[in-house]
This record gives structure tokens, C-alpha cells and sequence, in this order.
């Protein structure tokens, strides 16, 4: 065996023991119990959507930068947002977030089609017919188009910023409209493509 070797299987051995704690540790401690969402996030290797000098750390309970202002959210959030939205073969998916990143591997099983829109591009008119958008990030304000893009009953996930506060929210289209619920305060990152006008003040 060579040294290359020898320090590369502890690092492959350690990154297998921190998948398993996640699921045990993270995600089943935290009400995420759904076989299939951790049957999913058990398949799929979180350390190669990060930095090399982050894969050692690819499976922490926080956000990881990925550089240029993005983050890789926490297992937790992620695993959150899958349990909430439920994806199915049904489903045509709309993704506000990274194509080729974590959270769209997640999805692209699940889903019967996936598509995906960079937050800078969500305002942005655009195919419409989906039944489901997730929004990978917190935002203070969503696109009107984002709601136009779903069809009548469907269903959107995202984080929500209120009052300096990320919360995960969930909700449908309705006559047109589309309401949120917040479910639950945890941390997401922020999406500063969807921030609130600023406001001034004297």
C-alpha cells in the first residue's frame, strides 16, 4: 500500500462513519423519520457537492460555503424540505437553486421531471405547469413569477426571513394565489436575490 494509500481509506472510512451519524444523530433526533427521505440522503455522497477542504466536514449539522456567497444548507434542512414536500413520479419539479447541486440529486429520483432556475433568475417568466417548486434558501420576499409557474393546487417549500428569523415554510396555490405556513424555525441561508426592498429612513 502506498503512503497516498494509507492517509486516503481513513478519510473514505470517516466520511462513511459521518453519513451514518447524520441519519442517526441529525436527522432521526430532529423528526425526520421517513424511510424514503433518509433512504435517499443515505445514498447520496453529500462530500462531493462541496470544496475539497471541506469534505472532511461535508456531513456537519450547519451550513457549508461553497464560495462566491452560496452555501450548502445543513442535512437537517434539506432533509426537512424533502419530508415536507413529499415529491413524487407525479410530480414536475421546479427547483430554485443549483441544477447540479446537492438538494437537485436528492430530488431527480424522486421526481417524475426536474427542472432548475438560479435564484437571479426566478423573477423571471418562465415554462409554467409545475406542481411543485422548492426554493433551496430562505428568502424575505418570492418572486410573483414563482407563483405563476405552478399550476392550481401545487405545492411550494422554501425558507422564509422574518424579522432576521429563518423559518421553513410550506404551501399551496389556490384560486390563483399562493399562501405560505411557516412550520418550523431552523437555519437556512440566506438568499440575498430575494431580499426585501430596502427602506429609508431619516
Amino acid at each position: 500500500m502506498t503512503l497516498t494509500e494509507e492517509r486516503s481509506a481513513p478519510t473514505g472510512a470517516a466520511i462513511s462513519v459521518a453519513r451514518r451519524a447524520m441519519i442517526s444523530s441529525q436527522l432521526r433526533t430532529s423528526g425526520v423519520n421517513e424511510p424514503w427521505v433518509l433512504e435517499a440522503m443515505a445514498g447520496i455522497a453529500r462530500e462531493d457537492f462541496v470544496p475539497a477542504s471541506m469534505r472532511d466536514a461535508a456531513y456537519i449539522d450547519r451550513a457549508i460555503p461553497l464560495g462566491e456567497g452560496r452555501f450548502l444548507a445543513a442535512p437537517l434542512v434539506h432533509g426537512r424540505m424533502l419530508a415536507e414536500a413529499e415529491p413524487a413520479k407525479t410530480d414536475k419539479v421546479l427547483l430554485v437553486g443549483d441544477g447540479e447541486g446537492y438538494l437537485a440529486a436528492l430530488l431527480r429520483p424522486l421526481a417524475g421531471s426536474l427542472d432548475a432556475v438560479a435564484p437571479a433568475d426566478a423573477g423571471n417568466a418562465g415554462e409554467g405547469g409545475y406542481s411543485l417548486v422548492i426554493v433551496d434558501g430562505a428568502a424575505e420576499v418570492l418572486p410573483e413569477a414563482l407563483g405563476a409557474r405552478l399550476v392550481d393546487g401545487g405545492r411550494i417549500v422554501t425558507g422564509l426571513v422574518e424579522r432576521g428569523v429563518t423559518r421553513l415554510a410550506a404551501g399551496r396555490k389556490a384560486a390563483g394565489a399562493v399562501s405560505l405556513l411557516p412550520l418550523a424555525e431552523i437555519g437556512i441561508p440566506l438568499l440575498t436575490e430575494f431580499a426585501a426592498p430596502k427602506r429609508w429612513s431619516f
